[in-house]
């Protein structure tokens, strides 16, 4: 995934993308890249792609039983781990609740699996330092020799705090999130100056936070990313709830509370529609406009047939129209571009 150095850049980033159960059995009889559906070309069309992965990649594990724990994801990495790469991902979290499924052996072939295939990720480690380390993206322009755009990301989880990394065992970044909390904010605040030594031109923070199906982010979580924007954090990245939440511009930074679901197998609640998403594609500016913020375009998706695609035109305005409600409380307005939703940046 590259670009000119005329250009600007554009960044994907989506909702959860768990590639187990059902999702894992549809791909034994269709082509790897099958599962990114319609929105393929799309992907493959972006300068980076940026995800959280729901799940562990591998074939080996038992089911965890240590804490009552009802779902649990894993992906054979003979199907999964082509698909992320043909499509371009760049980057993926691992801090979520469900990275220990299948256990450690499980865990530890994720991290085979993605090494293997150079497929950077944060959130998840052997060890509770190298869990909580960020990683950093370079995105190339065709023909430099340098990276034009450099991206820190550091990744974060409130959730399954049994999932949490030790000295000397492997799991994910766990912090209970409170923005009155000293240690969660000196935990945290380590972890960014860190990304902050990658000199990065963008530093975003993903946060796999709070309870499913869950329409708007509760006060205290509104607090905690205005704290990581006055931070330095550039693009607060949020996941967990299944349905997608407000975006809201804060300062110089950027905050999407909740970017839903792209890829899964889950019931569809009748009112919330966990099944309909967004495509959410940050463009960065490059040139005489190096790495400034300049829009952010919603596309929207839906889950058919454990596949992502691109909506049809009546569910694409609900989409629309409840992102606009949604994002309304935080004075965020955006902009109507035939079937996607676009918020200028740079005005």
């Amino acid at each position: 995934m590259t670009t000119s150095a005329t250009d600007d850049f554009r960044l994907g980033f989506t909702g959860d993308v768990m590639l187990g159960r059902l999702v894992n059995e549809r791909q034994r009889d269709r082509a790897p890249t099958a599962v990114w559906g319609t929105m393929y070309r799309r992907l493959r069309d972006l300068d980076a792609l940026c995800v959280n992965l729901e799940c562990c990649l591998s074939t080996r594990g038992t089911p965890w039983t240590r804490s009552y724990h009802p779902f649990h994801f894993r992906a054979n990495p003979a199907w999964a781990v082509p698909a992320l790469s043909d499509v371009g991902v760049s980057w993926v979290s691992l801090a979520n609740n469900h990275v220990l499924d299948f256990g450690v052996d499980a865990l530890e072939d994720t991290f085979g699996a993605l090494d293997d295939a150079g497929i950077p990720y944060s959130g998840a480690g052997p060890t509770e330092r190298e869990a909580w380390a960020p990683a950093a993206v370079e995105v190339a322009v065709d023909g430099a020799d340098d990276p034009a755009l450099r991206v820190a990301l550091l990744a974060v989880t409130d959730n399954t705090p049994e999932f949490a990394a030790g000295d000397d065992s492997p799991g994910t970044a766990y912090v209970a999130v409170d923005p009155d909390d000293p240690d969660c904010r000196s935990r945290v605040g380590s972890a960014l100056g860190r990304a902050r030594r990658l000199d990065p031109d963008l530093l975003v923070c993903s946060l796999h936070w709070g309870p499913n199906m869950v329409e708007r982010p509760p006060e205290r979580f509104r607090r905690f990313a205005r704290w990581l924007v006055d931070s330095g954090v550039d693009l607060v990245y949020g996941h967990s709830a299944h349905v997608f939440q407000g975006v809201e511009r804060y300062g110089d930074g950027l905050i999407l509370y909740d970017t839903g679901d792209f890829v899964d197998d889950y019931a569809v609640h009748p009112r919330l529609r966990n099944d309909r998403g967004f495509l959410f594609t940050l463009r960065v500016g490059a040139g005489g406009d190096a790495h400034r913020l300049r829009s952010l375009r919603l596309t929207p998706t839906v889950v058919r047939d454990c596949a992502v695609g691109r909506t049809g035109r009546r569910a694409a305005a609900w989409s629309r129209a409840r992102m606009c409600e949604l994002s309304a409380s935080f004075g965020t307005e955006f902009a109507v571009d035939g079937r996607e939703l676009v918020l200028r940046l740079d005005s």
